[in-house]
């Protein structure tokens, strides 16, 4: 009798190990909200049995539960767009260091650091209306700050981490004096207070309300893929420009991400990581939601981007943005920027 009830004793505990060693899951923290991301994490499912389990959030409150969170934070990986918002993390000490050779031969020096990496781009470009300007006259950004200009120019809130990442990236290159002076430029040109979003930017710029303003592409690419007939007659009225191409190149964000301090899950955490650098994840990035690869061999199939054009993307280092967020906020608060 003892034998038997030791032999099922043995059983059960085998086979519950068993399945507790099946059960293998990622704990994901993400600020993206595209529904196309959904193919991507049950693609990654599918190739490791590694289930997601999925937290979306805004950045600013994900990253305060995480800190709230501490030890016992569930968090393996956090996502998000914005390079200001993970270097912002990354000073809060919300990441562990990821030493992974094929994310270092896959993704580019300029778009990772010891514990984040890039996983698509996308650029800040100047859109014009074509009946009002010539792409010469804003062929760059420092020419918003020119007088000529003067109540043509939208724009969304300064404070916004799209604008503040393309002003510390101006620090970096103009200094900071020159581009306060920029700043207050750009102010002066307002034709409306600054408000919306980038498509709010694009539909004021088509509609006339103003000849020049900034959007990422991503937003442009979504407008002339649009199903909707008078979407795709709208962009026809926009042009769109590649600044600084005689220069250091157009300013380029990131969507990103890095493995938790405090992950429970680390191993599935940088296979998650390394498959976001793969090519399956890299076609899902461009084709599904208008964003450029990291990796530069990926082959896309995306009309919209492909319309846009080759360009000359800046090659400044995206942690390097970081260093000016604090200062880049200042003077677009000194310059009334809001």
């Amino acid at each position: 009798m003892n034998k038997k009830m030791t032999l099922i004793a043995l059983l059960l505990a085998t086979t519950g190990f068993a399945a507790q060693a099946q059960e293998k899951v990622l704990n994901l923290y993400s600020a993206r909200h595209y529904q196309t991301d959904e193919k991507l994490y049950d693609n990654f499912t599918k190739q490791t049995g590694i289930k997601i389990n999925r937290i979306e959030g805004k950045e600013e409150e994900l990253m305060e539960r995480i800190r709230n969170e501490g030890a016992n934070s569930p968090a393996d990986v956090f996502i998000t767009v914005d390079a200001a918002r993970l270097a912002k993390s990354d000073e809060l000490g919300l990441f562990a260091p990821v030493k992974s050779k094929l994310l270092e031969s896959r993704i580019p020096a300029h778009l990772r650091s010891d514990t984040w990496f890039a996983f698509s781009t996308r650029a800040r470009v100047i859109i014009y209306n074509r009946n009002v300007l010539k792409a010469e006259d804003v062929a760059t950004y420092e020419s918003l700050a020119d007088p000529k200009l003067k109540g043509k120019l939208c724009s969304r809130s300064g404070s916004h981490p799209y604008n503040l990442s393309l002003v510390s990236s101006l620090i970096a290159h103009d200094g900071e004096a020159k581009t306060e002076e920029w700043a207050k430029g750009v102010v002066a040109n307002f034709a409306r207070a600054p408000k919306g979003g980038d498509t709010d930017q694009i539909k004021s710029v088509a509609a006339g309300e103003c000849g020049v303003a900034v959007s990422n592409t991503y937003y442009l690419a979504r407008l002339i893929r649009s199903d909707k007939v008078d979407e795709r007659r709208m962009m026809e009225r926009v042009g769109i420009v590649w600044p600084n191409q005689a220069g250091h190149g157009a300013h380029i964000n990131i969507s990103g991400g890095g493995m938790v301090k405090t992950a429970k899950n680390q191993e599935a955490a940088v296979k998650f990581l390394e498959y976001l650098a793969s090519d399956d994840a890299q076609r899902y990035f461009a084709d599904g939601n208008n964003e450029w690869p990291v990796v530069a061999s990926v082959q896309t199939n995306n009309p919209a981007l492909d319309a846009m054009g080759k360009f000359k993307a800046d090659t400044l280092p995206i942690s390097a943005l970081a260093k000016h967020v604090a200062t880049a906020q200042k003077l677009l608060d000194r310059a009334a920027y809001r």
